[in-house]
């Protein structure tokens, strides 16, 4: 009885020690490691991938030794905690792999080593849908960076649309998701409780929203039908900049100046926040690795510093202001945070990023890092262009993991009253 009692004491306080377990975060890249993203069709992506389908994971390191690097796969949970699940169930064959493709740059004058990781690969392949994490390990085994993404099956429909917000304070701001889960034949135990939703605006993880019940169901439909719960800020379009030849300007790029690498100075953009909205086609945050004239821009495009000028109506005291984007994974650091110069009277920085196509936005955060969306330097509109993606979870009352059932995608390009 003794033995018994204190086996159901070890499980308990191990059970409790796992619930209570750290949300896992992403480790941002040390300043060498530039350009990592995901890529699919050869372009970046979006880290949302069908189960099976294709991807890769590539980065540059600046050091241009040739480095070994390794990497790891894990699962998580709903809210990225630690799966229940042991490696083998979601995981065929070995973790910790090499990375073994990998090139040096040509013709550039910033050296760097260019890293390309493709999954599945002969070595290991998900087996199961999911929240996931890759994280990357130099080769004394400290980790160097880590990267989000998520896995799932086409199991459920999820049509969408995007309406004006229903409160007339913010109707001309925000933009609201009215939003379906089609369950088909299948059945599910309590749905309303065990099936998730997590939803992106423009595949952000620092706003996305998560634990929004169904407002009703209909059959074997979970309705959502909110007016605030599924309410994002419209922002406004991304600004843009092209450097993919460095011998001509363009409409964003005032002049290139040569030093030990080339520097690309950009015009200053002026804050919107109280400007009428005008539309400007963008590309929701990505940006496209491009050298004009290189037959192999992966290795061939070069690394600039890009001069970044941002002329604000505020001076802010509380809070920070950073240039963002999937370039840096919208990154919160002293590398990406302007700075204001009391002779200009803007916010200046510079900033090394490859040559090509590039959206970014000025991203104001208060003294803990949390982005203000609602105070957004460049405004709200609800006419903005966003790109929206509904991931679905299920978790079955006897299920260990929560599986990812559904992507739903839509954009606000027609946004209905």
């Amino acid at each position: 009885m003794t033995k018994l009692l204190t086996l159901l004491l070890i499980i308990t306080g191990f059970t409790s020690a796992f619930s209570q377990s750290p949300i896992e975060q992403e480790v941002i890249p040390p300043y060498n490691i530039k350009a990592v993203s995901f890529h699919q069709r050869d372009s970046v992506a979006t880290p949302f991938f069908r189960l099976g389908d294709g991807f890769e994971l590539q980065f540059d390191d600046l050091f241009g030794n040739e480095a070994d690097y390794y990497y790891t796969i894990t699962q998580y949970s709903y809210d990225w905690k630690p799966t229940n699940l042991a490696k083998v169930e979601y995981l065929q064959g070995m973790d910790n792999q090499r990375i073994m493709t990998y090139e040096n740059s040509f013709n550039t004058l910033q050296l760097y080593s260019h890293y390309v990781q493709t999954f599945p690969n002969r070595f290991n392949q998900i087996t199961k849908s999911g929240n996931y994490i890759v994280k990357v390990f130099n080769d004394e085994k400290e980790i160097v960076f880590s990267r989000k993404f998520i896995i799932y099956e086409d199991i459920v429909s999820v049509p969408a649309i995007v309406r004006k917000s229903r409160n007339i304070q913010t109707v001309q701001e925000k933009q609201n998701l009215d939003f379906t889960i089609n369950l088909g034949e299948t059945i599910y135990q309590n749905p309303k409780q065990n099936i998730k939703i997590s939803i992106f605006q423009n595949a952000k993880w620092d706003t996305a929203k998560h634990n929004i019940a169904p407002q009703y169901t209909i059959g074997n439909e979970l309705i959502y039908r909110y007016n605030e719960e599924t309410q994002f800020w419209g922002g406004n379009e991304f600004w843009n900049y092209e450097n993919s030849t460095i011998r001509a300007t363009s409409n964003s790029v005032l002049k290139y100046t040569a030093g030990d690498i080339y520097n690309t100075h950009l015009y200053v953009n002026h804050e919107r926040k109280n400007k009428i909205y005008t539309y400007f086609p963008d590309i929701n945050g990505r940006f496209l690795i491009y050298n004009r004239g290189a037959e192999n821009s992966s290795i061939q495009a070069d690394y600039t510093w890009v001069y970044f000028t941002l002329d604000a109506a505020t001076t802010f005291t509380n809070n920070n202001i950073y240039v963002g984007g999937m370039f840096n994974n919208y990154a919160k650091i002293d590398e990406y945070k302007m700075e204001y110069n009391k002779e200009s009277g803007f916010y200046e920085k510079a900033i090394l990023i490859k040559q090509g196509f590039v959206n970014f936005e000025y991203t104001l955060t208060d003294k803990n890092g949390k982005v203000d969306s609602e105070n957004a330097i460049d405004g709200n509109f609800s006419q903005t262009e966003n790109q929206y993606n509904i991931i679905v979870y299920y978790r079955g009352n006897n299920d260990r993991y929560d599986r990812v059932i559904g992507n739903g995608s839509t954009t606000s390009k027609v946004i209905k009253n």
